[in-house]
Parts: C-alpha cells; sequence; structure tokens
C-alpha cells in the first residue's frame, strides 16, 4: 500500500543530494510508490487539539541543481500521515525538543520515526552513558574542578559541547595543554549547558567508524579518517570517507545496544566507534547511508522502508 509520507527537515532545496541521507530516504521512498509532503520545523504547530504543518508536495529526482520540483503551499494535518519522518539536524536546543513534544500527538495513528519521545530522551552524547563497558573514560560536568581533576586522571582529553554536532566545538587538550580554563570560561559564557569530556583515543588517527544500524540490526559501516593534523574526523569538518568492514568487537557493541534501539523505536541510527570503543548514539539525524551504498552497494534506505513498511502492516 502507498504511505503518505511527511518530511520534518532543513530545507531540501539546498541539500547535496549525492551525499544527504535524508534526500535518499526521500528518494527511495518515491520509488517504493510513496508520496512525499516537505516541511521545515518553523512550520510545525498546534492549533486548537490538531498537530499542523505548513509546506509543499514535492517529487524528487537525482539531478543536480534541479532534484525537486515543489507543489502549491498547504498546511495539512501530519495524523492524516501514515509516516512522518523527525529528520531535521541539530543543535538539540529546546526548539528541536519542542516539535518532539508535537509529534508525540500524532502518535500512534502515525508512525514518527525515530519515535520522538525517545529521540528527546535518548540525545547522542548521553545515550552512551547506560552502556559503560562499551565507552571510553567519560565525565559530563560543568563544574571546571571535576573536568580538571578528570584530564588529570587521563592526561589528553577531548573536550566537547553536550548537544553539538558535526565536529563543531570539539578540542583536544593533550597533557602539555594550557587551555583548559579558557575554553570551560569560553563555552560557560556562551551556554548553562554541562560539557562532555573523554579519555583521546589515539585510534582516532586511523578512523572513526560509523555503523547504521537499521530497527537495531547493523547493516554495514563507513570510515571517517581525520585530515593530516586534525583530530575530528567528521565529514561536515573534512573527514575522509572509506570503505569498511564490521569487526568482531562492532558486532558486540552492536548485540549490546541493538535490542534496546529497537524496543523504543529507533529505526534509523548511527553510532561512533572508534577503535574498539563506543563514542556516541546518533538518534537525531545520523547520516552515512549514501557513502555506504557507494561503497557496499548495500541500500541501506531500502532496508530502513522496509522496516518502516513492516510496522505499518
Amino acid at each position: 500500500m502507498p504511505l503518505k509520507v511527511a518530511l520534518q527537515m532543513d530545507p531540501i532545496g539546498s541539500v547535496n543530494i549525492n551525499a544527504d541521507s535524508t534526500f535518499r530516504i526521500a528518494l527511495e521512498a518515491q520509488a517504493r510508490g510513496h508520496s512525499l509532503f516537505f516541511y521545515t520545523p518553523d512550520k510545525l504547530a498546534f492549533v486548537e487539539g490538531r498537530v499542523m504543518a505548513r509546506g509543499f508536495p514535492i517529487e524528487l529526482r537525482r539531478e543536480v541543481g534541479n532534484h525537486v520540483t515543489y507543489g502549491p503551499e498547504t498546511e495539512v494535518d501530519l495524523s492524516e500521515f501514515d509516516v512522518v519522518w523527525l529528520r531535521q539536524d541539530p543543535p538539540f536546543d529546546m526548539g528541536y525538543i519542542t516539535t518532539t513534544h508535537l509529534l508525540e500527538l500524532v502518535q500512534p495513528k502515525t508512525l514518527v520515526v525515530n519515535d520522538p519521545f525517545w529521540v528527546r530522551n535518548f540525545p547522542e552524547k548521553l545515550l552512551v552513558l547506560r552502556f559503560p563497558q562499551l565507552t571510553p573514560p567519560t565525565a559530563i560536568a560543568r563544574d571546571l574542578a571535576t573536568i580538571r581533576a578528570f584530564k588529570a586522571r587521563h592526561g589528553d582529553i577531548i573536550l566537547k559541547p553536550l548537544y553539538g554536532n558535526g565536529g563543531a566545538g570539539v578540542f583536544r587538550l593533550d597533557p602539555n595543554d594550557r587551555n583548559l580554563a579558557s575554553l570551560h570560561e569560553l563555552f560557560t559564557g556562551m551556554s548553562r549547558e554541562p560539557l562532555i569530556v573523554q579519555k583521546f583515543l589515539p585510534d582516532v588517527a586511523k578512523g572513526d567508524k560509523r555503523v547504521i544500524l537499521v530497527d537495531g540490526e547493523p547493516i554495514g559501516a563507513i570510515n571517517r579518517v581525520p585530515q593530516a593534523g586534525e583530530t575530528r574526523s567528521n565529514m561536515h569538518v573534512g573527514g575522509r570517507p572509506e570503505k569498511i568492514g564490521l569487526t568482531t568487537r562492532d558486532l558486540e557493541i552492536c548485540r549490546t545496544i541493538g535490542p534496546l534501539l529497537r524496543e523504543k523505536g529507533q529505526v534509523f541510527v548511527g553510532i561512533d566507534v572508534i577503535g574498539d570503543w563506543l563514542t556516541e548514539i546518533n538518534v537525531t539525524s545520523p547520516t552515512g547511508l549514501q557513502e555506504l551504498e557507494r561503497f557496499d552497494g548495500t541500500n541501506g534506505a531500502a532496508r530502513i522502508w522496509e522496516a518502516i513498511e513492516a510496522k505499518r502492516r
């Protein structure tokens, strides 16, 4: 049965159609006969008992510079859709959190992917805290003394915003670094949020592996290798994607976390693994589908839609 699908995402007209995972998901939906409706998060509203969105029916094609055709602007009731995709990029701020509250109201009649209740409660750098046996030494704190003590124990650390994304604001502080207090002052002056610190993993020089899970099951991985002289491997900041397989340790990590992801409605998840250690579980807007398809021939978007269509049945 064709499904009515709504995409809550950042502007689709400006995406990189050869890299963007949401575009690939939407293109696969269209190929399977599903209809598409696009809107941005700022056009989501609760009005007198209904969750409404103002946006456009769309048709997509893989043609650079001409990849989307918009229908007439329309206001829709999201409870009339079969599937709503929660796919805008972080930052994971109160605006983002508010959209999760509103999208909860259309469930269970409408399937929201990923489940917004658990997206809200499982942000990337916090869900890993449930699996300390899989993660490097980690602390979450705003207090400078606590962070100083962590650095004294581990020497070489990574310091980053708790709710950041794409490698923004990630700093490596080695044993000789003298900038911890200044960085703490900078971060706490901009935000009331805590920071996250982790022991630096030298294996990041070999790459930061993105493992993609669909409904709790791993379907493949890509490796993201940092540029020379760079600690961050995110593709947003110049990391180079390359082909890589899944190790025994990767599969062990997936077996440990997979049942929880499946139980909580996290259909499309990307985890980050450095060496033998899990560093993040990305549920808000994970990426990597197109790179995986190019390297391995794995159509992750099709696997995702097979899982969604099964849930709708």
